[in-house]
């Protein structure tokens, strides 16, 4: 045997694992994305061609009447479309995801680097929020709203998912600032800068791979809610659109087509950050925001 041919034995063998690594991959891949193949071939099909024995077929045309149906609506099938709904998501999802994070930076901060009398166990206390289940709450946080105003409406939604969301966040915002050198705000301290100070000009400028977690995290959580907006929003023209999705029916039938077009439509904006956004995540991750 010549010493080239060892050679390429020896190359193959090194790359065999790897082959399999990616083989492995790609299956999962697919595995993973044959739910959003139906939703989308499905979606592009009439409603005749919709059925359990051809869901894998591609569409004989390719239509997007289902998506603009889904979208739209139809009154006279009595049905709302998912446009206006949509609206009510965003309006719900950015606020309380800006909110929620700026709330658990500060009480990071304040619980990592300003140490006090207690703060151990109001820190136990805010991570035992994150075990409350929600069914639990929901009578005295209905009439918490209603008597401050706000139950049946947008702000009353962003209010709670803020108050559910500083648990998580103050978690990892105080796991990222507790691998801060405590030397950099002690520095700061003797310059003369305060609490206030040393948060907006030192720890705020450096926690941006703490804010893209943590925001990634909020708005995927908060748009994919459905128990807080079926039982705090009481009116179909201020519920998100997960809630919106769950009557995306006729009075009479189901259009599949029209329902899964508007699953994708509810769908694609958590899809599109986690494609476009998903590797600042992982570096955000890879940068200490949920070491312990």
């Amino acid at each position: 045997m010549t010493t080239q041919t060892m050679h390429r034995q020896k190359s193959w063998t090194t790359q065999l694992p790897r082959l399999l690594i990616y083989v492995v991959l790609i299956a999962f891949v697919i595995f993973y994305l044959m739910p959003i193949y139906v939703l989308l071939i499905t979606g592009m099909k009439s409603y005749t061609e919709v059925s359990l024995h051809s869901m894998w077929d591609l569409p004989k045309v390719l239509s997007f009447d289902s998506f603009l149906k889904a979208w739209m609506g139809s009154p006279a099938e009595g049905f709302r479309g998912l446009g206006d709904n949509f609206w009510n998501s965003v309006q719900l999802a950015i606020p309380a995801t800006i909110l929620s994070a700026m709330l658990g930076s500060m009480n990071g901060y304040v619980l990592s680097k300003w140490k006090f009398k207690g703060s151990n166990t109001l820190f136990m206390l805010l991570l035992f929020g994150m075990f409350i289940p929600y069914q639990s709450i929901l009578i005295p946080l209905v009439q918490l709203l209603q008597s401050i105003g706000l139950y049946g409406t947008i702000p009353g939604l962003i209010f709670v998912h803020v108050v559910y969301g500083i648990p998580i966040t103050t978690l990892i915002f105080r796991n990222y600032y507790a691998t801060v050198p405590s030397e950099l705000v002690e520095a700061a301290g003797i310059d003369g800068a305060g609490i206030l100070g040393i948060y907006r000009h030192i720890m705020f400028p450096i926690s941006l791979p703490g804010f893209v977690v943590v925001m990634i995290w909020q708005f995927q959580s908060i748009w994919n809610d459905f128990l807080f907006g079926v039982i705090v929003t009481s009116r179909p023209s201020v519920q998100p659109i997960t809630v919106a999705l769950n009557n995306l029916a006729g009075s009479y039938i189901v259009e599949w087509n029209v329902q899964m077009a508007g699953s994708l439509l509810a769908a694609m904006p958590t899809m599109l950050v986690f494609i476009f956004l998903g590797r600042y995540f992982m570096r955000g991750l890879l940068a200490g925001s949920l070491k312990g």
